[in-house]
């Protein structure tokens, strides 16, 4: 399975009226390799995305585990695998302790979940931060899908796994060439996750500060962790991620209504 360098991610809640297939469908025609799937789904979702595509891998960013049982995922996999060979990749991640009561030893559930799976170790992926979880990643699937995260992240991450597993960090951008309206536009997404510990915490081990994410983040925290302006400075801070080690970015586009045609072109056109 080819992911290429480059995917797009995005969620059910970020198209609004528009389906992720037809968003899938720009997303093939424009080049990506991957088309992600955020906003915990059910891996059944991808069905859509698969059927409407011809060659982009589907993949989920990401199942929850508390939300399965590793039977019931690998009984959804394999009627996508029969049908769609070769296209599918399961994100499997653990969530947010702020959102969900059964967040319990993370490690250790996250551990046995994939102890217990049957989809092959090279068609699942983690979502890893911390390094305990980054070395699962290494140990017990194709690697790691990090989000979220600034480049000194991605460094350490490379440097934790090695050579070999996947790294695959998502970067959110604003496609806008006024900068007082991109980084406004970042700020209210950036938000929700300052709000959430398991990036906090990752945040303060990579160059940030206690004032960094306080208040709805720096300045200085904004413009690496969601990078805004035109096409040309969102390129370079996917050439950033993938000089410090990803072997692909996943382009998560603000700031567009429905399918983000326009910033994933303008992306892409940079970055060929």
């Amino acid at each position: 399975m080819e992911l290429g360098k480059l995917g797009v991610w995005t969620s059910a809640r970020a198209l609004g009226e528009a389906r992720p297939d037809e968003a899938a469908v720009v997303a093939e025609e424009l080049g990506y390799g991957v088309f992600w799937l955020g906003g915990s789904p059910r891996l059944s979702a991808l069905r859509s995305v698969l059927a409407a595509t011809e060659r982009i891998v589907a993949a989920t960013g990401i199942v929850n585990i508390w939300a399965y049982e590793p039977a019931q995922l690998d009984a959804e996999y394999a009627d996508l695998e029969a049908e769609f060979p070769g296209r599918v990749l399961v994100g499997i991640g653990v969530g947010h302790p702020e959102a969900t009561s059964a967040y319990v030893r993370p490690l250790t559930a996250m551990t046995a979940f994939l102890e217990s799976l049957s989809i092959p170790v090279e068609r699942r992926c983690v979502a890893a931060l911390a390094p305990r979880m980054l070395a699962l990643s290494k140990e017990r699937s194709r690697g790691a899908i990090p989000y979220f995260v600034p480049v000194a992240h991605t460094a350490s991450a490379r440097a934790a796994l090695g050579i070999g597993p996947l790294l695959a960090p998502e970067l959110a951008v604003v496609v806008d060439e006024d900068g007082e309206r991109g980084r406004a536009v970042a700020r209210e997404y950036a938000g929700l996750y300052l709000g959430l510990r398991n990036y906090t915490s990752n945040l303060l081990r990579h160059g940030f500060d206690e004032e960094d994410v306080a208040g709805g983040g720096s300045d200085r925290l904004i413009d690496e962790i969601v990078p805004h302006g035109g096409a040309g400075l969102v390129a370079a801070a996917v050439r950033a991620h993938l000089d410090a080690g990803a072997d692909h970015v996943a382009v998560q586009v603000l700031g567009e209504p429905g399918v983000p045609a326009r910033g994933w072109a303008a992306v892409a056109r940079e970055l060929r």
